[in-house]
């Protein structure tokens, strides 16, 4: 497929936000995109030249839609991309990126600490069911890759900042030590979110985002997106992964997501400033154990994450408490202002606790294996967040 024109690529991040993929309406004139939910679609009247399992003709919705594609040209102008294909979930669009890209005998290198379906898609489906072999680096130990990376790799994948202890990874020397060794570096990117972050330009050959986060922001669309400059491999992701897997984004996700996206950089600004601020009074209230967040000086990640996060570090606090993890959920439930949820990225604050028990919890570094919370950042008046964290603490005698 050639590669998409955007005729506001010379404009910056907030107005392509709003404008690509934009247009007006042919039918009715309308300034707004419509929402086509047809699932097939003309043909022409030869179809001798017609390939079934093709994105290049609207023919059939699990080939494409119209609204995935205007959603496609949008998010790849917020990463500065060449190209991106949007899947049904950030899932999908990590199980079709590796999908696509490995074979039986294939050796990955991919993080300790890493989203729950990546550890299980490595630790246990890809290396049990298609013998590809599946090696868990500290990304955040340069030493540590150089020794896991043999010739025969063909893939490392990252997340920075990490899920869920927020750790910071160098996209840029890992993409040299990957490159080196003949491998491809994958990002994903939905941490720190395009705002603040881009990581094609460090060096990565692709990078994906779960749409479902920050870029929708709303809580009410799931989505992912794969994001790169090899239109090649694009096309075989489209090919293989949605069309013949149907890993297809809905058209009525796809419309939510593009609408969400128009106010994607307003909101992050917010929730990094909100976020920071936070951030800084639980680093110094009474029996938090630590905070994790790349905007802190004491963060072991601060200077790199200066380096390579441009207008901020995210939405996502990981802190500790110093109690169990009874105590820890009833800290949850105490709070009036805050949704006790899973998932990050929305309009409204979300926190969820890491308990003692998990099956990864080893894995992480020592202070994260006791009263471990993530906590993602809305949209509130960062005073309410603080003081509803305040009144929940001492609910709970903390």
């Amino acid at each position: 497929m050639a590669k998409k024109t955007n005729k506001f690529q010379s404009y910056r991040l907030a107005t392509q936000a709003v404008h690509t993929g934009t247009d007006y309406d042919e039918g009715t004139g309308a300034v707004r995109r419509p929402l086509h939910m047809a699932n097939s679609y003309k043909l022409p009247d030869d179809l001798s030249q017609v390939n079934y399992s093709s994105t290049d003709l609207l023919m059939y919705a699990r080939n494409g839609n119209p609204n995935q594609h205007w959603l496609e040209e949008k998010i790849a102008a917020l990463h500065e991309a060449d190209d991106a294909i949007v899947l049904a979930s950030g899932v999908a669009a990590l199980h079709a990126l590796f999908w696509t890209l490995l074979k039986a005998g294939d050796r990955v290198i991919y993080p300790k600490v890493s989203y729950m379906a990546v550890y299980r898609m490595f630790h246990e489906l890809f290396n049990h069911k298609f013998g590809v072999e599946t090696v868990m680096v500290d990304m955040t130990d340069l030493s540590e890759v150089r020794k896991a990376i043999t010739p025969g790799t063909r893939l490392v994948h990252i997340e920075t900042p990490d899920n869920p202890t927020v750790g910071v990874t160098d996209i840029e020397a890992i993409a040299k030590i990957a490159h080196e060794n003949g491998a491809v570096l994958s990002v994903d990117n939905t941490f720190a979110s395009p705002y603040n972050q881009k990581p094609l330009q460090l060096g990565a050959d692709f990078v994906v985002e779960a749409l479902t986060k920050f870029i929708n922001g709303h809580g009410d669309a799931q989505g992912g997106a794969i994001l790169s400059n090899d239109l090649e491999t694009i096309d075989r992701i489209r090919y293989e992964a949605q069309v013949n897997v149907g890993s297809v984004i809905s058209p009525f996700n796809a419309w939510q997501i593009f609408r969400g996206a128009v106010t994607f950089p307003l909101r992050m600004k917010r929730i990094n400033e909100s976020t920071q601020r936070i951030a800084e009074w639980l680093e110094g209230r009474e029996n938090v154990t630590f905070v994790a967040y790349p905007g802190l000086p004491s963060n072991p990640g601060y200077e790199l994450a200066k380096r390579q996060m441009k207008n901020g570090y995210g939405g996502v606090i990981s802190f500790g408490l110093d109690t169990d993890d009874k105590t820890v959920e009833r800290f949850c439930a105490a709070l009036k202002v805050i949704t006790f949820a899973v998932s990050l990225g929305h309009d409204e604050s979300l926190i969820f606790p890491q308990p003692s028990y998990d099956e990864r919890i080893h894995l992480y570094p020592e202070k994260f294996r006791r009263g471990f919370i993530r906590f993602s950042v809305g949209l509130e008046e960062p005073e309410d967040i603080i003081a509803d964290l305040d009144q929940a603490l001492r609910a709970v005698g903390l």
